[in-house]
């Protein structure tokens, strides 16, 4: 009876049981209906997009580099192909793995390997990581054949800066190298080529000055790829824009003669064109083969050229700063005639020193030169007649007219690294050492010694605005970017009287054509070719206390005085300045102005600037080494 009793109990316990768990069912199936509903109607094209950018992907297209030319179109800077071999690192069955199997056809050291797998750890995993380049066309050819063994190995031919001429523009050129972190710190323009891989920039020089330009910008594929990652097909392609050319205002004959003739030597010339500031020379002796910056350096390499007493890394025609020495003697000069503290007439005697107070300052010639004019000054180079000018005007009269024939002044040039120099004045001495300049700071700054520094191309400068008449040209090397030529810069007039420029300039052409001018032995020969110039010899620092009383070759190489010459041509008609400055070469007159009159010679009779852009002359000597 009991049993009767509970079976209806029993019945409704297992409807409401069943009632339970059928609703819980279809609240289950309406909460996964409504989620279905939202997935595939109401979200559908978000997630329809997703699902397309995990199938395609884009991939940006590095533009090919613009190439480098010299005025009449040689090529100085272009690119060639790069066989190289990558490994993406999600698609190997392990880096490491990846890296044996590449070296069975190339060397990997362990420096490099350590690179790689630094590389492969920071980077997505689906980025190309860079295992070798510059491979030769047999090795990639065998790499080719073995990838389908090598998962995660990419064969690769990109395009590698080459620079034909090497060392001969290494100063000019600079180089290039792959986009850094501090670069991507100090120099991101936007440009998402500068977040591409190994992606390679101008690092110095030209290369550097117009880098944007040269880059050019990127294109972009779309490709479509497998759930590894793999390439399945390119859909669509949108190039990129190469690179603009640049053409320079060199010229790579005289350039190439200027640097075989200062072979051995460390030493700089600048030859500017007088008229427009255009270089048409700018060597920095010896240089550097920038391709091996694109090779890359061993260790050894780069502690040599770090320790060369020749200083092959430093551009010395942009930043080396040296005592002008008398080249100086012409704004001395200029200074004291535009004053009138001298003119054609005035005559001092030289005895051979000058005393002032308790010091005697000496002329380099013992016994005087007796009683000289401005002009038989500048040609013998006579110390005694520009202390007394510098005595009459004053360091601030000499420092105003050094900084408007460009010294102590920076012109914003082309390429990086332009230093300034130093034209000492009374603020200047003021800020730089809290004291007032001393009678006899007047005296040494007159003949371009104490604190008087200026590097070459400033001198080029000065020498070719004296050269002109007295128009401020500034000095530039890149005369068109692209397809548009870049204006010079306007040439204001530096208000300096025409008696005065041609008192400079009979005294400079007295300095080479006259009997007795220390520069004799470089005269020019031939109709049109005469050449005007100023010698000059800088003491070096300490050279006196450390060289003692040795003279000449005697002399250490690093104490020996340095040897500078300025000059300009052809006398008649202006149209080339050039400064030469030949490191611890002794004496103006013995080792740079025979440099300047074998360059002004060769210029003279090619005569450069007047030949028609993109016809140069025909030579085997300038064929690339």
């Amino acid at each position: 009876m009991q049993g009767e009793r509970d079976e209806p109990e029993r019945a409704a316990m297992f409807t409401r049981r069943a009632l339970l768990l059928g609703a819980g069912a279809t609240a289950l199936l309406g909460g996964l209906a409504t989620r279905m509903y939202q997935l595939q109607i109401l979200d559908a094209d978000k997630y329809e997009t997703l699902a397309e950018d995990n199938r395609i992907n884009l991939q940006l297209l590095t533009p090919p580099r613009g190439k480098i030319l010299d005025r009449f179109g040689i090529e100085l800077a272009g690119n060639r192909p790069n066989y190289r071999v990558l490994i993406i690192p999600d698609q190997t069955e392990g880096v490491d793995k990846a890296l044996d199997l590449v070296a069975r056809f190339v060397d990997i050291t362990p420096r490099q390997r350590e690179q790689v797998l630094r590389d492969a750890k920071t980077k997505h995993g689906l980025s190309a990581v860079t295992v070798a380049e510059n491979l030769n066309w047999n090795v990639f050819a065998e790499i080719n054949l073995a990838l389908p063994e090598m998962p995660g190995v990419v064969a690769d031919v990109g395009q590698v800066r080459t620079y034909p001429f090497g060392s001969e523009l290494s100063h000019v050129l600079g180089y290039v190298a792959a986009v850094s972190e501090s670069d991507l710190k100090n120099r991101d323009d936007g440009d998402p080529l500068l977040r591409t891989p190994d992606f390679p920039i101008g690092k110095n020089g030209v290369e550097r000055a117009v880098d944007r330009d040269l880059r050019g910008k990127g294109g972009v594929r779309q490709i479509e790829v497998n759930a590894h990652g793999r390439v399945i097909r390119e859909l669509a392609r949108q190039e990129g824009t190469p690179g603009a050319n640049i053409e320079l205002t060199l010229d790579m004959d005289i350039q190439r003669f200027a640097q075989e003739r200062l072979k051995g030597e460390s030493a700089s010339v600048v030859l500017m064109d007088v008229r427009s500031g255009e270089i048409l020379t700018f060597v920095s002796s010896p240089g550097f083969d920038p391709n091996e910056f694109i090779t890359g350096f061993s260790q050894t390499r780069w502690e040599e050229m770090n320790a060369d007493p020749l200083k092959p890394l430093l551009n010395k025609a942009l930043a080396g700063e040296y005592a002008p020495g008398s080249t100086f003697k012409l704004v001395t000069a200029l200074a004291g005639l535009e004053a009138g503290a001298i003119d054609a007439g005035t005559h001092i005697r030289c005895p051979g020193y000058m005393r002032l107070g308790k010091f005697t300052f000496h002329c380099h010639r013992r016994g005087g030169h007796g009683s000289v004019d401005v002009v038989g000054a500048l040609k013998a180079s006579c110390n005694v007649f520009f202390y007394e000018v510098g005595r009459r005007i004053g360091v601030d009269a000499i420092a105003a007219m050094a900084n408007r024939l460009g010294l102590g002044e920076k012109f914003g040039f082309d390429v990086p690294g332009e230093r300034r120099g130093t034209v000492p004045s009374t603020a200047w001495k003021m800020e730089r050492f809290g004291e007032d300049l001393l009678p006899g700071d007047a005296l040494n700054t007159a003949i371009g010694q104490g604190y008087v520094t200026a590097t070459p191309l400033q001198l080029a400068t000065m020498v070719s605005r004296i050269a002109n008449g007295g128009a401020a040209i500034t000095p530039h090397i890149v005369r068109r970017v692209g397809t548009g030529g870049v204006a010079s810069p306007p040439a204001e007039p530096l208000e300096v009287s025409p008696a005065s420029i041609a008192l400079v300039h009979a005294g400079m052409d007295a300095v080479v054509n006259a009997a007795g001018g220390t520069a004799g032995r470089s005269r020019l020969k031939g109709p049109g070719m005469r050449m005007a110039g100023k010698t000059g010899t800088a003491q070096v620092r300490g050279a006196k206390a450390a060289g003692g009383t040795l003279r000449g070759n005697a002399v250490p190489w690093h104490l020996r005085n340095h040897a500078l010459f300025v000059a300009f041509a052809p006398v008649e008609a202006p149209r080339y300045g050039i400064a030469v400055v030949v490191e611890h070469g002794q004496g103006g007159s013995k080792a740079a102005a025979p440099v300047a009159k074998d360059i002004m010679e060769r210029v003279l009779e090619r005569d450069p600037v007047s030949r028609p852009t993109g016809v140069p002359f025909v030579s085997a000597e300038l064929s690339p080494a």
